[in-house]
């Protein structure tokens, strides 16, 4: 970024939360909140003057613009707390906002009292946000608190995981408990062993490929939310929402899940619709956070809707999609298959680099591979 655009940067954050201030002592329509909230869109359009879209992230308490962190302040400081209390990841603005959309933030970050929840996005300003849990799931602290340790679980949880598919394949009731107990256990172990942890994701040479899959791509998830400073609830959720991202693929025959040359256009479609399939699924069981159904979903969107299930190019895509989509991408590369060998990190990350931006998210792209490189090569080999 250059030295002009991190001036437009800081100007347009400093009347914007000017702005907010001014209407959180007057009012909305005061004049002066009008002239600053002009000022912030001057800014803004200039920033957006080479580029479609303009993203804030929250990472680790900091607001991160261009992969970089944004020079701090006091205004900084102030959008950095308001993403911290309405719980916003990332923050998106594209071309074409006007001034009426952008009065709407101003109103947002003015608010001091305030009902949590999803926050109203508008045409050219949309919102990720780390979503609340619902109060009739909680947290329950005993998973995490009694899980067992990480050598203790390989046969057992296997064992159970395989039970808890093999019961939805037959059209049973999914039963949560025992994934509960799964995730919590990674969630501890994490939080025990950091990176030492994420090294085993690639590590797990199992037979049983569902489960493997299903568990790389929960450890990977905790990892990347862990980087972004989430914990307790929402942690266990993300890794939840990985476990049973692709509970769909119990809808498609086994035929076609393992068919090694092409599929016809009937089994693609088939395929296609697995994210709907398994979303609905979830929907309708008790005990599944909402978060999960959306990440079962969403997962195959690619980061520009270009992939299934088929949606308008301004669909706001939780985080937990995207970070899903990531390790999802990155576990498939990794692993043997029959017709090709698992790749390495560094063409790995070349692959990833390539499609940041088009089926993958950018910022969070680069941080993934970040805290993947600092593990050490032979680990992941």
């Amino acid at each position: 970024m250059s030295k002009q655009q991190n001036k437009e940067l800081l100007g347009f954050i400093r009347r914007l939360t000017t702005a907010a201030s001014t209407a959180g002592l007057y009012r909305l329509d005061h004049s002066q909140v009008t002239h600053l909230n002009q000022q912030a869109l001057e800014h803004l359009k200039k920033l957006l003057a080479d580029q479609d879209e303009f993203i804030l992230m929250l990472i680790d308490g900091k607001l991160i613009h261009a992969d970089k962190p944004v020079e701090y302040d006091f205004s900084v400081g102030r959008l950095s707390k308001f993403f911290e209390l309405r719980r916003i990841a990332h923050l998106t603005i594209r071309q074409g906002v006007d001034e009426s959309e952008l009065l709407h933030l101003v109103d947002l970050i003015s608010q001091k009292n305030f009902t949590p929840g999803k926050l109203e996005a508008s045409t050219h300003i949309t919102f990720g946000q780390v979503e609340a849990a619902d109060q009739n799931e909680q947290w329950d602290e005993t998973f995490y608190e009694n899980a067992p340790k990480l050598e203790d679980i390989e046969t057992e949880e296997i064992d159970r995981f395989n039970e808890i598919y093999e019961a939805v394949h037959k059209g049973k009731p999914l039963h949560v408990r025992g994934l509960q107990e799964i995730v919590g256990s990674f969630v501890k172990a994490f939080s025990e062993q950091g990176d030492s942890f994420l090294a085993l994701a690639p590590l797990r040479n199992l037979d049983e490929y569902t489960y493997t899959h299903s568990t790389n791509v929960c450890i990977l998830n905790i990892a990347q939310a862990k980087m972004l400073g989430i914990e307790e609830q929402m942690l266990y959720e993300i890794g939840i929402a990985a476990m049973l991202h692709d509970i769909g693929k119990l809808f498609v025959p086994a035929e076609i899940l393992r068919k090694e040359g092409s599929l016809t256009d009937e089994e693609w479609i088939m395929i296609q619709q697995h994210p709907e399939n398994g979303a609905e699924y979830l929907a309708n069981t008790p005990g599944i956070p909402r978060l999960a159904v959306v990440t079962a979903y969403e997962h195959h969107m690619r980061y520009n809707c270009s992939g299934y299930p088929k949606v308008g190019s301004n669909w706001p895509q939780h985080i937990c999609s995207q970070m899903t989509t990531i390790s999802d991408f990155f576990d498939a590369l990794r692993t043997h298959r029959s017709y090709r060998a698992g790749m390495d990190f560094d063409k790995i990350s070349r692959i990833m680099m390539e499609e940041s931006g088009t089926a993958l998210h950018p910022q969070l792209t680069r941080n993934f591979l970040t805290c993947i490189q600092q593990i050490d090569e032979s680990q992941l080999s």
